[in-house]
């Protein structure tokens, strides 16, 4: 558990115990994220408001490292965007507080039964191949040069593959939440990545969905 409010974490701690849970408790973001890195747990219930690291640079971080335990973010923000938010930068589940302790006890075991999931190595959608730990592209037999941005791009775009992601969405996940620059930033880099992916090898999988957003096809165009 990563609570920097320490009688919340103590009472947490106490009751998760009684119901037969083993707790560790980190009071910051630092701390909470080295201890997710360096232990096996079998699920995280974390603050998004935390000293020196926050709760969805933790998420981003931990799924970028490849760890996959679930987590389950408890927070006292309780708008949509927030909670959107959580579950794109990697949150498995979303618990607003004041909570019922025996709510937050089943969503664990909700968690616990579905175990950290298998995710692939290697993002696919037709011929289109990403690498996301090592920061390659293919298309076909042939490796694709992308800049970062354009990486995290084409990394969101295929984790939703077939599905309209809207330019809001885009920017929160690719960019930041707070980002305050012109958003026909993604457009831009939506035809960058068409220049790469796409036109040089006669596709179009990458699709502009007018008035919703942007979808890359299923089966990579």
């Amino acid at each position: 558990m990563v609570e920097d409010e320490k009688r919340l974490a103590a009472g947490l701690r106490n009751g998760l115990e009684a119901d037969g849970f083993a707790v560790d408790v980190a009071l910051n973001g630092t701390d909470g994220l080295w201890l997710a890195k360096e232990e096996p747990y079998d699920a995280i219930v974390l603050d998004l408001m935390l000293p020196e690291v926050n709760g969805y640079e933790i998420c981003e971080r931990l799924r970028e490292a490849r760890i996959w335990t679930p987590i389950l973010m408890l927070t006292a923000r309780d708008g949509a965007s927030d909670e959107v938010r959580a579950l794109d930068s990697g949150a498995d589940d979303y618990l607003t507080k004041p909570f019922a302790h025996a709510v937050l006890v089943a969503r664990i075991r909700a968690l616990l039964r579905r175990g950290a999931p298998q995710r692939p190595t290697v993002l696919e959608a037709g011929d289109l191949r990403l690498d996301p730990a090592g920061h390659r592209a293919w298309r076909g037999a042939n490796e694709v040069e992308l800049t970062a941005r354009e990486m995290e791009l084409l990394e969101f775009l295929m984790r939703r593959a077939g599905e309209v992601v809207s330019k809001t969405e885009i920017l929160a996940h690719v960019w930041d939440y707070d980002f305050e620059g012109d958003p026909n930033i993604v457009e831009v880099y939506v035809g960058h990545l068409r220049n790469k992916v796409d036109r040089p090898f006669g596709r179009r999988a990458l699709e502009t969905i007018r008035g919703a957003g942007y979808r890359l096809d299923a089966d990579g165009g």
